[in-house]
């Protein structure tokens, strides 16, 4: 290689979008709406990390919500991951398609357990055909002693059940729901088989909510995460029975032979599964992989705030190059891209959007909030939140740990970490996290008079900063 070889790469920091003519009187006028995949709409463009200090069903929730997307890691066996998913898509959907029950001759000990496992106040009580024979509520067993005292004398029984037919409309159901002042209403087919549920909370978020990020059927979107070795195959099936809306391949260099027979054989062997791809940082990469079927593209390489993958190998891109090269060709192929890594504020979300990504995710903006797994330190009055990248060594650990019981001590010498361990300040809720950010967006899209992302694609002009223009925009005065 010679010198005139070697190309410009920029990163976030290296630019400014150039104020442009606006005829954006609010805010709130912008539109932020996007979709990752043909399918898969989001009401804001923002994805919360498959980390294991990030992304669990709690975030996932908050995340839908607020109109975005979480996926959840993979750092756990298929069951537990799978029921992550089970979670987030029966926090807040009209129609439960499949309630949780239980036996008239179990305890009230057991229903207590499957309450508090999967984090709900009542439970349908059901025959072997499921046939309805009542509803068990936290509150019909609040004061109940005897752990071994059966559910069948502590539940409303079915004959004072108000009840609705499979196919009732949001309208006759919040019809019944208040009339009779009624927290659930059973789904019964005419021989009283129970077909679904709906509770009161629900369809009111429902009817009333335009934010949330939504399936066909008014649940919560939901992503997962899985490898491209080992177990893979069995764990998309199991995400995709708990009704996962897109899987996402987790691995640090997407660009590579394994990840590319993954995608194929994914789409082969499991049905209506939609797969985002990567990481990746080059054209020549979005296309091999979206010509093996990926439904997306994840950009990045190395620009994570727990990522040292430029330290360790050598090997990366810079963000904003890696961004505008991977969008260009997944334009060209109909796909979507997500920028993954090296967002610092607000700003940078508007910058990634304008160079052609679809979103963007982030880990360790989210890490610090109330809703990501991660576990609680104080430090001098403090408050902050464990972080860590996914090639950590910890994360390496936990990975080894989940293909086999034990670990032969040499595979721990072997292990070069390309990703650091530690903590981030506490932040508070997700809902205040994304406010935030999603207002900078709006303020950005403003400034380059769009209304919508698309326009801010068509718009956006990027000038490039120097040294003291950096030190102009990004120092400010302290204290």
């Amino acid at each position: 290689m010679r010198i005139d070889d070697i190309v410009e790469g920029l990163s976030y920091s290296d630019v400014l979008l150039v104020p442009r003519k606006s005829g954006v009187d609010s805010r709130k006028s912008v539109n932020t709406s996007t979709n990752i995949t043909k399918d898969i709409k989001l009401n804001v463009p923002i994805v919360s990390a498959n980390m294991d200090t990030v992304t669990e069903s709690r975030m996932a929730i908050a995340m839908a919500m607020e109109g975005g997307i979480g996926i959840i890691h993979r750092f756990m066996d298929i069951e537990k991951e799978a029921a992550e998913v089970t979670r987030v898509k029966r926090a807040h959907s009209y129609i439960i398609d499949h309630p949780y029950s239980i036996g008239k001759n179990a305890t009230v000990g057991e229903a207590r357990e499957i309450m508090s496992k999967d984090g709900v106040s009542g439970l349908l009580v059901v025959d072997a055909s499921r046939k309805l024979l009542g509803i068990l509520s936290d509150r019909d067993i609040r004061f109940v002693k005897d752990d071994k005292t059966p559910v069948s004398g502590q539940m409303t029984p079915r004959r004072k059940l108000v009840v609705g037919h499979p196919d009732i409309s949001p309208d006759e159901a919040l019809k019944l729901l208040d009339k009779n002042r009624l927290e659930k209403l059973p789904l019964v087919d005419k021989k009283d088989v129970v077909k679904g549920l709906i509770t009161s909370k629900d369809i009111y978020l429902s009817m009333h909510s335009e934010k949330p990020a939504k399936d066909r059927k008014g649940r919560l979107l939901v992503g997962a995460a899985i490898g491209v070795k080992g177990d893979y195959i069995d764990r998309a099936r199991a995400l995709m029975r708990a009704e996962a809306d897109v899987l996402v391949l987790d691995i640090a260099h997407g660009h590579s032979n394994s990840v590319i027979e993954a995608i194929k054989k994914l789409k082969k062997e499991v049905e209506g599964v939609q797969v985002i791809a990567g990481n990746v940082a080059t054209k020549e990469a979005v296309e091999d992989l979206v010509a093996a079927g990926a439904d997306g593209i994840k950009v990045g390489i190395g620009p994570g705030a727990a990522c040292i993958t430029r330290t360790v190998t050598g090997a990366g891109m810079p963000q904003l190059t890696a961004v505008m090269d991977c969008a260009e060709a997944a334009d060209k192929m109909g796909v979507k891209t997500i920028a993954d890594g090296g967002i610092k504020d607000s700003g940078d979300i508007t910058k990634a959007l304008a160079a052609g990504a679809a979103a963007v995710m982030m880990g360790s903006a989210f890490a610090g909030t109330d809703e990501s797994p991660g576990y609680f330190v104080t430090r001098k009055g403090i408050k902050y939140k464990s972080y860590r990248g996914m090639a950590s060594f910890g994360a390496n650990i936990s990975r080894k740990r989940l293909d086999k019981a034990e670990i032969d001590p040499q595979e721990v010498f072997d292990i070069v970490p390309e990703g650091v361990e530690s903590s981030v300040p506490y932040k508070g809720s997700v809902k205040e996290t994304v406010y935030q950010m999603v207002g900078g967006l709006r303020s950005g899209m403003s400034y380059a008079g769009a209304t919508d992302l698309e326009q801010l694609r068509k718009n956006a002009k990027f000038i490039r900063l120097t040294f003291s223009a950096a030190k102009e925009s990004y120092e400010k005065l302290q204290g």
